[in-house]
This record gives structure tokens, C-alpha cells and sequence, in this order.
């Protein structure tokens, strides 16, 4: 993936129209690096509203992708207690077809230091554009099982409760363990969630066994066949 020496500061296109959805759709907010006035206040709306827009310009464009993180798991039927900012995953031999069409619907895209993902910037909030999830590069087989779900009236393509537990949790490390985060998640999607398969796909992993004994322990999923 090649990027070009001005990705941290993208010059604005001349000629690109105000963007709309197809009619019979929600109107969502025309996408721009900051906030426009009619921006709800609210962060949890904000947020929503980032997601409908970048998902709306990633469908017409007819990109493989589907949402992940916090917005996500709203998505299935969590909270709205939404975290920093909106994520989105797609397979890494698109990733500069993704941030060619967000460049030119005016979104300022740019590589981070890390190495797994790119990020943009949406009526103010973050997008995190994720090509590689728990050290594993995002799969065409994993976007095809994505879920089309309405996402506060726009539908896109989510990733199933399965997928997105599991990235969490084989992202747990000795540095980075925070069960607190996670546990909600888990607690709500629980009935969604193929804990077997889960549970499969984390092997012997310590940081993810003691994440299990502790859902065991408060009763959210049932222990393993053979310690019963």
C-alpha cells in the first residue's frame, strides 16, 4: 500500500458534490474534517453519525468492509455507551482503494505509526480504517459473514458477535488486559455468541482462560463440557 507524502494533509478536491444518500435513505451530514453546526453535542450521536457517513460512502462505492468496535456492538443490541471513536474493517489489499474514496469525498486519511491500520478524520470524530485484527489480517471470509444490521437507520455490514469477541480477546497481552471493557460485551451478546468456537480460536492463551473463568464465575456462560 502505497501513501503518498501529503496524507497528513489532504488538500481539499475542487469539483467533489455534497454528498446525499439515495433517496428513500436517512439524510446523513455532509462529511468534512470538523464538526458542522448541526452536529448533535451529544457524543454517543456523534459518533453514530460519523459511522453512518463513512458506511454510506463505503457502500456506494461498493467496498468490502463491515463495522466493528463499540458502534458494532450497538449495532447487535448493546448499549449506546460508545468509546472514542468509529471502526471499520477491510481486507488489506483494499486499503488504498478505501482511503482513495474517502480522500475524495473530502475525508483527511492518514497512516498512523502503527502498522495494521489507517485512520481519517469525520465531522470531527476518528475513524479507525482496521485491515488486521488480534495480529491477523482482516479475511475475505470474515467480511462475508458479516451481518447487515441498521445502524440508527442506515444499513451496513457488521461483524458478528463471534468475530468481534474474539478479536478482543486475543488482543489481550500482559500490557494490554482490560477485562472491564470487555465484560459488558460479553455479557450482553452472550446468547449471540458461538462460545465454543471462541473459545477454540484462543487455545490455551492465558489472558483470554482468565477472562473465561471469570465469565464462568459470574454465571454469563456455562463452563467448558468436561469440567462439569
Amino acid at each position: 500500500m502505497t501513501q503518498h507524502a501529503d496524507d497528513n494533509a489532504l488538500d481539499q478536491r475542487a469539483g467533489v458534490p455534497e454528498l446525499r444518500l439515495a433517496a428513500g435513505d436517512p439524510e446523513v451530514l455532509p462529511c468534512g474534517d470538523t464538526p458542522q453546526q448541526d452536529l448533535p453535542v451529544d457524543r454517543n450521536q456523534a459518533i453514530l453519525q460519523a459511522a453512518k457517513q463513512v458506511g454510506s460512502i463505503l457502500k456506494r462505492a461498493g467496498h468490502r468492509f463491515a463495522l466493528a468496535g463499540s458502534v458494532a456492538v450497538y449495532a447487535h443490541g448493546g448499549t449506546q455507551n460508545l468509546q472514542h471513536d468509529v471502526d471499520f474493517c477491510f481486507r488489506p489489499q483494499d486499503a488504498e482503494a478505501v482511503a482513495t474514496t474517502l480522500r475524495e469525498a473530502g475525508l483527511t486519511v492518514y497512516r498512523p505509526p502503527e502498522d495494521w491500520l489507517l485512520k481519517a478524520n469525520c465531522l470531527g470524530q476518528q475513524v479507525d480504517l482496521i485491515f488486521e485484527l488480534a495480529h491477523e489480517p482482516v479475511s475475505t471470509a470474515m467480511l462475508e459473514r458479516a451481518e447487515e444490521l441498521s445502524v440508527d437507520s442506515v444499513l451496513m455490514p457488521v461483524l458478528t458477535p463471534t468475530d468481534l469477541l474474539r478479536s478482543l480477546l486475543a488482543a489481550f497481552s500482559e500490557h494490554h488486559c482490560d477485562f472491564g471493557a470487555v465484560l459488558p460485551i460479553a455479557r450482553t451478546l452472550r446468547e449471540k455468541i458461538d462460545w465454543d468456537e471462541v473459545r477454540d480460536s484462543c487455545g490455551d492463551a492465558p489472558m483470554p482462560a482468565a477472562f473465561f473463568f471469570i465469565l464462568e464465575r459470574l454465571e454469563i456462560i456455562p463452563p467448558k463440557e468436561e469440567q462439569r
